[in-house]
């Protein structure tokens, strides 16, 4: 009879999904909010390089369930789904949306199911439609992270469904549905932990529901096997072995709960929970009065906050506390309908009974009545105890309709309620839209707590609206002048508002909360982790001050003494380290930080920094990879790695520095970096199209890219375009005007291709403006005036030139050649003139030593070290080039002219300095 009554029909299906459907509509057009920031948004177990077994090493979270830090949430199915939704669509919310909702709809469909086996269809149908749009349970549905609440729902609800047919006829036992549950209830409790309270219901149905029994029949049997006037019936013995066989599987399943979270409870602070860490009777008072709270906001759910942390519920402190009333009142009710359900026999309280099961139990673990939690109430934790309450309502009405004075009253009164609460639940959606609209609308409800007002703040922050973000963070200590975080919030935005000085004196209020020592007592066990970040951020922001480098050294050391395993605090310790020219002490930093965690890609890539600091760019390539392989898109692995292989000079690398530079400019198209290393590659492998046109990418993106500009130029001297490069070189000497190699590049142009010897003389005298003791410049200035054919003022400049660079051996032969011609003109003018060959050979050795002349060039050849300052959320890059002086002797044929010629083109492009600073922070 109970599997004929539990059919569902296609039309009460379809009922449920249009219903669900018009409810939950708008939240396919909400992001990613609140906690799912972390699940989603910051979660590598989403990640498809990320191994599948990670998931079940790691908590909710992605944090390993052996960090101290963890919050012990083990929910490796649902972040399994999370991981498909990012296969299919990456981190599209819609999709999460989506398939929450489809979810959602499934419980409402099984729930109905349920709900038949206490109810009459009407009454079961009223149940799920009331629990369908009841509005406690947008945080469930709408808040992606809810899906642990909806998946633990279907298999809570398909494991009681599966025992209710473990009994067979004659009482007998079917052992294959309890099989069954006992799986699902497995699987329940890996989608959430209140799963497992699925198996109390079962054994309540067992003895109450299925066999019938009630509390008087209980208590008489017992006390006749006490007295010995009885055994125990054998269809009481059945119960027994089943009831034995539930427990004892509930029994495996918490021993491998505890063992997966190492017999730790999570690390909260009295900010999450302040009635966890209150002394008697205001801990006990505050968590009874708690469960009247929550039992309101299931009747009566018209002021719904996402966060009732910190301040949002003040502490019961006192006995005379007029809210003890309505937790005296709350199990009055409640224990009025106990004792109702388990002394009568009948339908009715078999139904009250069940009802009250899906209540209590599956609430207990989120009560604070046996272990503390991290928070105070929240209302996805009632997304099961709604079914119970729903299953009551239901029942409550079928009484009313069944009497013909109430019956229409109780169909308005049913209609106006689903009604209301359908809108409800369709508004409240939208305040999941944005973390801005969710804070926002929460603070309509309650002003205070602390942690709504710096969510907003975060919000704002978000958005770069720092000067508002402030506002809602000092609001923040106001309401709660306790609270570190908040501190640390006006801190960090002084500091994004260059407001150094208010910045410091916030983070120093910040650590002046922070507990103090206590000798004998563990510190890790008694401060949130997050706010030991208040002496990294401390440390970061006086770093910036050269003279107190070695104060930020000591803050760094003195979070690490606080908690050994405190890998941030080596991280950023690392990177000082380096700043302070000490890369060894880095290394010794970064390693330990990599015995704490090994799958860390970002303390890879430092490492390798600090192996290039250290001269040893083998190490750090194979740290490099180490990097990507943990993270195939680490953007600076990528970046950086590719640079060191084109550096090496290796010509074997230089494929694979090219699809790294792919990658990462497909990671970030919008950084002019890229395509401008892919150029310098293109050019070191004589492909001057591809060169040009990743050049010309870069220039696009940043128009006043130094480097870009100076070696597009230099690209069309190289290959015959001199023409062509003018223009670019006019650009790069308008944004930098003391650009000294584009001023000679542009000189050699235009005195060579353009024969503008006063343009020329232009460039060479701004040179000299610059830097009076350039050689090369004042060199090519006593060219123009030989070109001029002042021969004196050649001497004199090579003499002067010569005096700059007295070892050059070009300038000594050239003035020598110059005062050579000097005397031969002196000579012609005192005798008679030459016969015509005689003038004719005259004038080709004047333009052999003019273009002797000309052709001297020094070689300069580049070599990059790479930098890169990884802050674990902030990473910084940089590149420094050092030049080597190489001397070229003249050589007089034409033919070697030209190839010196080619040459001095291919140093110019090696005598660029590539300067780029990415900083982030």
């Amino acid at each position: 009879i109970l599997e004929k009554m539990a059919d569902v029909s296609l039309k009460e299906a379809a009922l449920i999904v249009g219903v669900v459907a018009a409810c939950y509509w708008n939240s396919l057009f909400c992001g990613f909010v609140f906690d799912d920031v972390s699940a989603i948004l910051d979660n590598k177990d989403l990640h498809p390089s990320t191994p599948l077994k990670n998931l079940f090493q790691n908590d909710f979270w992605g944090t390993p369930m052996s960090e101290e830090r963890s919050h012990k949430s083990y929910r490796p199915l649902t972040v399994l789904t999370f991981r498909l939704n990012y296969l299919f669509s990456e981190l599209n919310a819609v999709s999460y949306h989506f398939l929450n909702l489809v979810f959602h709809v499934v419980v409402c469909v099984v729930f109905l199911k349920v709900c038949k086996l206490f109810l009459d269809n009407r009454s079961s149908v009223v149940a799920s439609l009331l629990f369908a749009v009841h509005p406690i349970h947008t945080e469930a549905v709408t808040g992606v992270v809810g899906r642990a609440e909806l998946l633990s729902s279907i298999f809570f609800l398909a494991a009681f469904l599966s025992y209710t047919k473990s009994k067979g006829p004659d009482n007998t036992i079917v052992w294959t549905p309890i099989a069954v549950t006992v799986f699902l209830v497995a699987v329940a409790t890996l989608c959430k932990e209140q799963g497992i309270t699925v198996v109390g219901i079962c054994c309540v149905y067992e003895v109450f529901v299925a066999q019938g029994y009630t509390l008087p029949v209980l208590l008489d049997t017992a006390v006749q096997i006490l007295r010995g006037k009885g055994s125990i019936p054998y269809s009481m013995l059945q119960t027994l072995l089943k009831l034995i066989v539930l427990m004892f599987s509930t029994l495996l399943l918490v021993v491998v709960r505890v063992q997966v979270i190492q017999s730790q409870l999570p690390v909260f602070t009295r900010f999450d929970n302040p009635a966890a860490v209150s002394p008697s009777p205001a801990r006990q008072l505050t968590f009874n009065y708690l469960l009247p709270v929550n039992a309101w906001l299931l009747l009566n759910p018209s002021e719904l906050c996402c966060d009732w942390t910190m301040g949002t519920i003040p502490l019961v402190e006192s006995l005379l506390d007029v809210r003890n009333v309505a937790t005296l009142t709350f199990f009055c009710f409640l224990g009025s309908l106990i004792v109702f359900s388990l002394r009568y026999p009948g339908d009715s309280s078999k139904t009250v009974l069940m009802a009250l099961c899906l209540i209590v139990l599956p609430f207990i673990p989120a009560s604070n009545l046996f272990f503390p939690v991290g928070f105070v109430v929240a209302e996805r934790v009632l997304y099961v105890p709604s079914m119970g309450f729903c299953i009551l309502v239901a029942h409550g009405w079928k009484k009313l309709s069944n009497k013909s004075v109430l019956r229409k009253i109780s169909w308005v009164c049913l209609a106006v309620v689903l009604f209301t609460h359908a809108l409800k639940t369709l508004h409240r959606n939208w305040d999941w839209e944005s973390e801005y609209t969710l804070f926002m609308s929460a603070l309509k409800v309650n002003k205070n707590n602390a942690k709504l007002w710096n969510n907003v703040g975060h919000a704002l922050e978000n958005e770069k609206n720092f000067e508002r973000a402030l506002q809602f963070f000092i609001q923040a200590t106001q309401v709660q002048p306790d609270d570190i975080g908040a501190h640390m919030n006006v801190g960090r935005t002084y500091k994004n508002l260059n407001k150094t000085k208010e910045a410091e004196e916030s983070y120093m209020i910040a650590k002046s909360l922070m507990p103090q020592i206590i000798p004998g007592k563990k510190y890790a066990a008694r401060v949130a982790p997050n706010h030991l970040n208040v002496y990294i951020n401390l440390a970061n922001l006086i770093r910036a001050n050269e003279s107190r480098l070695e104060e930020a050294d000591q803050l760094y050391r003195q979070a690490i003494s606080m908690r050994p395993d405190f890998k941030q605090a080596y991280i950023s310790r690392g990177e000082l380290l380096l700043k302070m020219n000490k890369p060894l002490k880095a290394k010794e930093a970064y390693l330990r930080a990599l015995e704490l965690d090994r799958t860390n890609a970002d303390l890879w890539y430092n490492l390798a920094i600090v192996y290039i600091e250290l001269k040893d760019p083998t190490e750090a390539l194979k740290n490099f990879n180490r990097a990507l392989e943990l993270n195939p898109a680490h953007k600076l692995a990528l970046f950086n790695s590719a640079l060191l292989m084109q550096e090496s000079g290796d010509a074997r690398l230089r494929p694979e520095a090219k699809q790294r530079l792919l990658h990462y400019v497909k990671e970030e198209p919008q950084d002019a970096n890229g395509y401008f290393n892919l150029g310098m590659l293109a050019m070191d492998d004589k492909k001057d199209m591809e060169a040009e046109a990743w050049m010309k990418k870069a220039i696009s993106l940043q128009p006043n890219f130094r480097s870009a500009l100076f070696n597009l130029a230099l690209l069309y001297s190289q290959t015959a375009k001199e023409l062509m490069a003018l223009p670019v070189l006019e650009d790069l000497l308008r944004y930098y005007p003391d650009h000294t190699k584009g001023l000679i590049l542009k000189g050699d142009i235009l005195m060579n291709q353009k024969k503008d010897i006063v343009g020329a003389k232009m460039c060479f005298e701004k040179i000299l403006e610059l830097d009076p003791n350039n050689v090369q410049g004042k060199h090519n200035l006593c060219v123009v005036y030989f070109e001029e054919r002042d021969l004196i003022k050649a001497e004199k400049c090579l003499v002067e030139t010569l005096a700059l660079a007295p070892h050059e051996e070009y300038i000594q032969r050239h003035l020598n050649i110059v005062r050579s011609k000097i005397a031969s003109l002196s000579a012609t003018e005192q005798s008679s003139l030459p016969a015509d060959g005689s003038a004719t050979a005259a004038a080709e050795e004047k333009k052999n030593s003019l273009q002797n002349l000309k052709e001297v060039k020094n070689e300069q050849k580049p070599t990059r070290t790479t930098v890169d300052n990884n802050k674990g959320h902030s990473k910084n890059k940089k590149q420094t080039e050092k030049n080597n002086m190489h001397k070229e002797t003249p050589k007089k044929s034409t033919k070697e002219i030209k190839d010196i010629e080619k040459k001095r083109v291919a140093a110019l492009k090696r005598l660029e300095e590539i300067e780029r600073i990415l900083n982030g922070e």
